[in-house]
């Protein structure tokens, strides 16, 4: 074998290690980032802003995947989970939903209403309840032809079933144009006469606030009183005169 065959040889020998090395370096870049990586999973994203109670479904949600590690413990991961449920929040283009978001089905008896009314951080008792909690409804009633100005306890122990996320909208009493309030829509289970009452006094009463009440209300609340007015400060009430 001459020199340049020699040579010829090397270079071959050369090229095939050099060859080898960078299959090895590649498999090894290739094999690294599938260990971060790792498989992928299905979650749903949003294709559009979502307004709070807006139902989710496939006009609204999309189907993408990520790295499963990468994904939330809590993300949905099927269509069916979404279908008509929905979030108590503004959601933006391209959030990835998760089961934490969604408001919780309903859990009612045949005897219950789900009835939302707005609170804001006086009225709701700022923000010390939570779904599962107890709370009497009192209004207060002052401007309504026919009533006596007074603080009426509309029903007792009425389990909270949700709680909205903050909403900014115009405050309609403001004295100027353009004023906005925080509000929290807080949704109640009751029985269908005592929502009739409550949905009466969000409309007229001047004020709708949240009570709440120890862990432990027992069934025995006769000594509490239901209403208080000028009377019960010395004074006489006097109803409206009808209009």
């Amino acid at each position: 074998m001459n020199p340049r065959q020699r040579r010829g040889v090397l270079f071959l020998l050369a090229a095939a290690a050099l060859a080898v090395a960078v299959f090895v370096a590649v498999s090894s870049y290739v094999s690294q980032v599938e260990s971060q990586v790792g498989p992928k999973i299905t979650v749903y994203q949003v294709t559009q802003p979502v307004d709070p109670y807006s139902p989710l479904g496939a006009s609204n949600v999309e189907a993408i995947e990520v790295p499963r590690r990468w994904a939330a413990p809590t993300a949905i991961t099927s269509l069916r989970e979404l279908e008509g449920r929905r979030v108590g929040f503004q959601l933006a283009t391209g959030t990835i939903v998760t089961s934490d978001m969604l408001i919780p089905s309903t859990d009612l008896d045949p005897t219950e209403r789900e009835i939302a009314i707005n609170v804001d951080s006086v009225t709701g008792v700022a923000g010390r309840v939570r779904p599962g909690d107890r709370v009497d409804i009192v209004a207060v009633f002052s401007e309504v032809p026919g009533l006596p100005k007074q603080v009426r306890v509309l029903v007792r122990n009425v389990r909270i079933v949700s709680i909205g996320g903050r909403q900014t909208v115009p405050d309609d009493t403001a004295d100027t144009a353009g004023e906005t309030q925080d509000i929290v829509p807080v949704t109640l289970a009751l029985k269908p006469k005592d929502s009739l009452a409550v949905t009466y006094a969000g409309a007229f009463a001047e004020e709708v606030r949240l009570v709440a009440l120890p862990g432990d209300v027992g069934t025995n609340r006769s000594q509490e009183v239901d209403e208080y007015d000028a009377g019960d400060l010395g004074g006489k009430a006097i109803p409206e005169e009808a209009q």
